[in-house]
């Protein structure tokens, strides 16, 4: 099936992702939902979706909300022109600066190396 240029890629989430996405705050859901439908457009939001480094290159997107105090995370990556994978969804609750907890960063990796072996197994 050939999907035409102005039609949103598929949104897939990984692991527990979209469950613990749907734990969020209503108005987290929905900022966040924006931006990965332009991710599923192939746009990124400037202000909040940014590179999340250490992930070899820009394929990576960490999105950033805040709300009533609390800090909310998704993760995603556009590494495969098929789909926008969900790899993470979390409460940021480190407090030690900005820096994204190494469990959750180890989460990430783990669901994008299980990703890229799933994909280049089929090929």
């Amino acid at each position: 099936m050939v999907r035409r240029a102005d039609e949103p890629r598929p949104l897939i989430w990984r692991g527990a992702s979209k469950t613990d996405f749907m734990a969020f705050p209503p108005t987290v859901q929905r900022e966040m939902g924006y931006v990965l439908f332009l991710a599923q457009m192939g746009e990124r939001h400037s202000s909040t979706a940014k590179t999340l480094g250490g992930f070899g290159g820009a394929t990576v997107i960490e999105v950033r909300e805040s709300y009533d105090g609390n800090a909310y995370r998704a993760v995603y990556t556009v590494r495969y022109a098929d789909a926008v994978y969900v790899l993470h969804a979390f409460q940021k609750k480190s407090k030690k600066g900005i820096a994204t907890p190494k469990a959750e960063i180890d989460l990430i990796e783990k669901r994008l190396k299980d990703l890229i072996k799933e994909k280049e197994g089929r090929q």
